[in-house]
């Protein structure tokens, strides 16, 4: 078992946090009101663990959680953004997206996978899609998770020493300090940092801190979000 999780089942902090999201999650249900929760940084930046923490909170059957990667047959298949409109949550639920289209304007523009000349289009799509997620009523909470480059190699050191995770990896790996991905990410948080959807940043260098403050982000929007008082109760029509 992973140190970092015994840690984090343990940690009286994520414990309460745990439990308080659970009953947040609880007037969402009720009252029918969609969410998605983003959680982005370059790999090894603690997101992981984070989301282990949120899984372990939300009430299974009103969540999915979608890891969205590369794919070389989505420019046959119509509009990019068209496999996360198929992802977006129904009516109580939550849609957790650890790969998201933001990997776009990131990694695949960092492995020159994106053409230049479409990040501009891109960056207006997302808001665009986003603005709409917002005016449909959805809450939208956006996690982008920090990491040094030493923490971040010390951790991708350790998942190169083991033959498993060498097998499931499903991306390369990218130094969160390479000078390609730090001007990516520049410009990501300057065009998409907006009024409707804005950024949360998160410390990853200490996993179980970085997971308190994910935790504490998303029950904050989700306090100020979701009902105070459970809906009406409908009664059945009385039978003559």
């Amino acid at each position: 078992m992973h140190l970092a999780s015994v840690a984090g089942s343990s940690n009286p902090a994520l414990s309460a946090l745990r439990e308080h999201i659970g009953e947040l999650q609880l007037p969402q249900i009720a009252h029918g009101r969609r969410a998605i929760i983003l959680l982005e940084g370059a790999d090894g930046s603690g997101k992981k663990n984070a989301l282990r923490q949120l899984a372990a909170a939300f009430d299974p059957c009103h969540f999915t959680v979608h890891s969205t990667g590369y794919d070389r047959r989505e420019t046959s298949e119509g509009h990019w953004l068209a496999r996360f409109w198929r992802q977006l949550p129904p009516a109580g639920h939550t849609s957790i997206f650890y790969r998201t289209w933001y990997r776009r304007v990131l990694d695949d523009r960092v492995l020159s996978r994106t053409p230049e000349e479409s990040v501009p289009r891109v960056f207006d799509e997302i808001n665009e899609f986003e603005a709409q997620q917002r005016d449909y009523g959805t809450l939208l909470v956006k996690l982008y998770f920090d990491v040094s480059a030493d923490v971040q190699e010390q951790r991708l050191a350790r998942r190169r020493a083991s033959p498993w995770r060498t097998r499931v990896a499903v991306d390369d790996f990218i130094r969160a300090d390479d000078p390609a991905y730090q001007r990516a990410l520049e410009e990501l948080r300057a065009n998409t940092d907006t009024r409707w959807s804005p950024w949360r940043t998160i410390d990853g260098d200490d996993e179980q801190l970085a997971a308190v403050a994910a935790l504490e982000a998303i029950a904050e929007a989700w306090s100020k979000a979701m009902p105070a008082e459970p809906p009406q109760l409908v009664s059945a029509p009385r039978v003559a």
